[in-house]
């Protein structure tokens, strides 16, 4: 035993030795680098469906590469495209029972540029009553797979005001959803609708690192790349950098996918996606979340805005959606003895948990949470022209990074399950 003892010692130093050490990795210089790319002003923004956002796609697609993570659902690279349309109103009208509907009262969501539906056409009628929750009635039909006929209750008239605001994007779909405002449900109708279509390009950017013993259980690191693009100038400026917003956490999903791939301690299959069109709806998620099984997802870490310091200072964040699953308490239990603290979104009443990137998955019960530093209540450069790098706090970043790594370690592993989110369903 004292002759294997030597050489036991000796094959642990070599172990640890080899073991990548997480500040190495993690350093404040390579988290610069890619805030600084992906902020510069040769990105123009980034603003989605536009070739400013596809240069920070292949940037992202490069760093996925280079960091040797697999392609996502059989794919050869590691772009996720899809296809959204935007329905401009040429008319609309609608008869119910021979009694002709006002056209206001009448919204139409399509990729078709010509409609002509009756009683025969096939559209499943249904109804939201009163004492629905209207939006998330509605977003249920405007996202089926079938082609649908709304009747809504008049009690919604409010609401359904707010019907057409939603209709700036949609999906590409061989199905329609039309929506009335009306008191009665018809026997017979007719309803014309004529739009102008464009379509638009957007992709994501998705890597993996396969898991071990549980290959089929997910844990997806996530953030946006989209910003606000160019605008009005202010001071000479027009370029909306979104250093903060949201360079800051792709930086971070790049930093992770490097240190993890390094690491290779994951028991659970990791999946790093870099969301587009998150500005003007979430429509990336939302793609992306439709292309996995939410049971199959055992947690969700999305990061938003981490590039400045929160309100408590520094070595600190917060995560929205605290109390609706135990993720948080976790990730808390996992920073044990480190100087970095966790906390529930004191933001409450601004919704953030239904705001961002994580609400698509959250809403089908996965505990996706979004970790943030932003101030909400008083971020001086948010959707700004000066949400530039030099704004931002990038070691106190660099240690969020690393709190990220260190909290993740029993999820990631598969020690800790977190519960699913107890409440869902709330509108964006």
């Amino acid at each position: 035993m004292k002759k294997l003892l030597p050489v036991y010692v000796l094959l642990l130093t070599i172990f640890f030795s080899c073991s990548p050490k997480i500040n190495k990795v993690v350093s404040v210089g390579e988290v610069e680098r890619i805030e600084r790319a992906l902020s510069s002003d040769e990105m123009r923004g980034r603003k989605a469906f536009t070739a400013n956002a596809d240069r920070a796609a292949e940037f992202i697609s490069a760093e996925f590469k280079k960091i040797g993570l697999e392609q996502f659902g059989g794919a050869t690279n590691y772009k996720q495209p899809f296809t959204m349309t935007t329905p401009k109103v040429v008319s609309t009208s609608a008869t119910f029972n021979g009694k002709i509907i006002d056209a206001k009262n009448v919204v139409v969501f399509t990729s078709t540029p010509k409609l002509e539906v009756t009683e025969q056409s096939g559209f499943r009628k249904v109804a939201i009553k009163t004492g629905s929750n209207f939006f998330v009635e509605a977003r249920k039909y405007i996202q089926a797979k079938e082609n649908v006929l709304v009747i809504v209750d008049t009690s919604f008239a409010v609401n359904f005001n707010r019907l057409p605001s939603a209709k700036s994007f949609l999906f590409q779909s061989d199905n329609s959803a039309i929506f009335v405002l009306t008191d009665f449900i018809p026997t017979t109708y007719l309803v014309t609708a004529k739009h102008e279509i464009n379509v638009s390009a957007a992709t994501n950017v998705v890597g993996i690192l396969p898991g071990e013993s549980k290959k089929d259980e997910y844990v997806i690191f996530s953030g946006h790349y989209d910003h606000l693009g160019i605008g009005k100038a202010v001071n000479g400026d027009s370029i909306y950098n979104g250093a903060n917003d949201d360079a800051a956490g792709i930086t971070a999903v790049i930093t992770l996918a490097k240190y993890f791939k390094a690491y290779k301690n994951n028991e659970c299959t990791l999946i790093f996606v870099a969301f587009t069109a998150e500005e003007i709806g979430g429509y990336g998620s939302q793609y992306f979340s439709k292309q996995l099984e939410a049971d199959k997802v055992i947690a969700m870490f999305n990061i938003e805005m981490i590039g400045t310091e929160s309100k408590w200072g520094k070595n600190s964040a917060y995560i929205t959606g605290y109390d609706l699953t135990d993720m948080g308490q976790i990730l808390g239990k996992n920073l044990k003895g480190t100087d970095f603290t966790f906390y529930p979104d004191p933001y409450i009443q601004q919704n953030l948990f239904y705001r961002s990137d994580n609400a698509t998955l959250a809403r089908l019960g996965v505990p996706a949470h979004t970790i943030s530093t932003s101030k909400m209540d008083d971020e001086p450069n948010y959707h700004k022209v000066s949400d530039e790098l030099e704004t931002l706090d990038i070691k106190n970043m660099t240690e969020i990074i690393k709190a990220i790594v260190l909290s993740s370690k029993t999820i990631i592993n598969g020690k800790d399950t977190p519960s699913r989110v107890k409440v869902a369903g709330l509108t964006r």
